[in-house]
């Protein structure tokens, strides 16, 4: 058998490999070096990308756009989708017992799984700095329900007035939820992960010690401009709101004392947003203040929340596109041929000049006092809407918003009245009047005096006889057992003026609402 030997190593092979023996350590340990170097970097950037995202979702449907897209008011007023899910939690006699936002008449439309969506309609989510923000577009104060019986299916639509929202209540609920004990982190943090959250270590302690301080911050900075003002006011009832004096508080940042008595009283219904196209130049607003659509717009969307910092004018562009020829559903209730016909001509007579009239398919945008203001002292309604617009405050939304854009306001105007507005959709607009202080047009054509003062609002289901919804009366300061009672004694709810028509004859009445059921 053969044998065979090894060459000796020599001195510099034995070098080599004593130096690579040294080295691969070294080597290896500069590798992993670099390994997690390129990890750190990696989530370097990744943060970096989280902490300057700003992103919502888009909607390929108008519909679902109008319903959930955001308009820019989720970024500076929204609070995040977390403490939003986890809210009901927490309050739950608030919520009544409920996981969602029902208790204050939000909406929530059923998905194609039979399940209920996660969030009510008119609210928006937006990615912003890795946190999910959620808060108001346009549909919030724009889509409302009927029933045309206590037993029929409730039937969405948008562009209606929000005849169930709460907004009183919910802001008020806010605003005292955000001092709360709850909404401390080791109470709050629990609830959002009963919610759905799943937060991670890092992640709750980034909750703890950053998001949840910074979001108190910004309830008790609001609650300090609008909790004395909302304490000091009657409860709105679902339907309405008080539009600019919250915005001179929080947009204007206006303190209450520089508020006049005179100016605080001005709960208002929310409008129809249907037909928006043929409204273009006339007097918009209740009190007819604004004659520019999209300045109107702009102004609603301040009130929603935005700012002229994050306001998403392509979001609300498109939205205003769409409800330029957006049509209400037709009247559902059934009226006498003859009836109709005999009040049309009643109509035509004596209301058509200012407020146009229904034709056999849509409504005709004709009139010669159309979209026009009616001087007060000649109208005789609540004069708190009115009283709240002054000239200062006009005066500092020309100078202030949007200064130095396109966008700055130009057409806002004092007005001295409230304006004769279309009647489209009228069936679907009760209680009358801006205020909301009259339930039935059977009522609006009664004398002031006996007309009900006070009546419950908030039920959903349609009055095939007086028009309207039904709205038993109440005993101001109960509770009904549904809806809310709505006092015409309480300052800016009075039920005065507008007595055209109140001198017909009972059979001329029956005729003349006849024809009204039919817009």
């Amino acid at each position: 058998m053969a044998v065979t030997t090894e060459a000796p190593v020599t001195y510099v092979e034995a070098q080599l490999r004593r130096r690579r023996r040294l080295l691969l350590p070294i080597l290896i340990l500069l590798a992993l070096a670099v390994v997690i170097g390129l990890i750190a970097v990696g989530f370097a950037l990744a943060a970096a990308e989280r902490l300057t995202r700003n992103r919502t979702e888009a909607f390929a449907d108008i519909k679902r756009h109008f319903e959930h897209g955001s308009i820019g008011a989720d970024q500076s007023s929204g609070i995040p989708f977390w403490v939003w899910k986890a809210l009901p939690r927490l309050f739950p006699a608030e919520f009544d017992g409920r996981l969602d936002f029902r208790a204050f008449g939000f909406l929530y439309r059923i998905d194609s799984q039979g399940r209920q969506e996660d969030l009510p309609i008119g609210i928006s989510k937006r990615d912003f700095h890795g946190i999910d923000l959620v808060w108001f577009n346009c549909a919030i104060c724009h889509t409302g329900t009927y029933r045309t019986s206590e037993g029929a299916e409730r039937v969405i639509v948008r562009g209606m007035p929000s005849n169930n929202l709460n907004l009183y209540g919910f802001i008020r609920f806010i605003l005292d939820a955000g001092v709360d004990e709850r909404l401390k982190p080791d109470k709050l943090i629990p609830a959002i992960q009963a919610a759905g959250a799943n937060l991670g270590p890092i992640e709750q302690q980034v909750w703890r010690h950053v998001v949840i301080p910074r979001m108190r911050e910004g309830f008790i900075e609001r609650r300090s401009r609008l909790q004395p003002f909302l304490a000091a006011q009657a409860p709105w009832g679902p339907g309405r709101v008080d539009t600019f004096n919250p915005y001179k508080l929080v947009q204007m940042e206006m303190l209450l004392d520089s508020i006049s008595p005179d100016e605080r009283h001005a709960a208002s219904d929310f409008p129809s947003i249907f037909n928006q196209k043929p409204r273009e130049g006339m007097h918009l607003h209740w009190d007819g203040n604004n004659a520019s659509l999209a300045e109107r717009n702009l102004s609603a969307a301040l009130g929603a929340g935005v700012t002229p910092e994050t306001v998403d004018h392509a979001a609300i562009e498109r939205v205003a596109a769409w409800l330029g020829d957006l049509q209400p559903p037709r009247s559902p209730h059934q009226v006498d041929p003859g009836a109709a016909e005999r009040g049309r001509a009643i109509y035509m007579n004596g209301c058509a000049v200012c407020h146009g009239h229904q034709g056999p398919d849509r409504f005709v945008f004709e009139g010669a006092k159309l979209g026009t203001v009616e001087p007060n002292s000649e109208l005789g309604t609540d004069p708190g809407r009115l009283d709240s617009y002054t000239e200062a405050f006009r005066q500092r939304q020309l100078t202030e918003l949007f200064a130095g854009t396109r966008f700055q306001f130009k057409h806002f105007v004092k007005t001295n009245g409230y304006a004769n507005m279309p009647l489209d959709a009228l069936w679907l607009r009760g209680p009358y009047l801006h205020n909301g202080s009259v339930p039935t047009l059977r009522d609006l054509l009664a004398p002031p005096a006996e007309r009900p003062s006070a009546f419950v609002r908030g039920i959903d289901i349609i009055d095939g006889k007086s028009g309207g919804f039904v709205s038993p009366s109440c005993t101001p300061g109960s509770r009904p057992a549904q809806g809310f009672c709505y006092d015409t004694r309480v300052l800016g709810n009075g039920n005065g003026g507008h007595t055209f028509g109140t001198t017909l004859q009972a059979n001329e009445k029956d005729d003349l609402i006849a024809y009204l059921l039919t817009f």
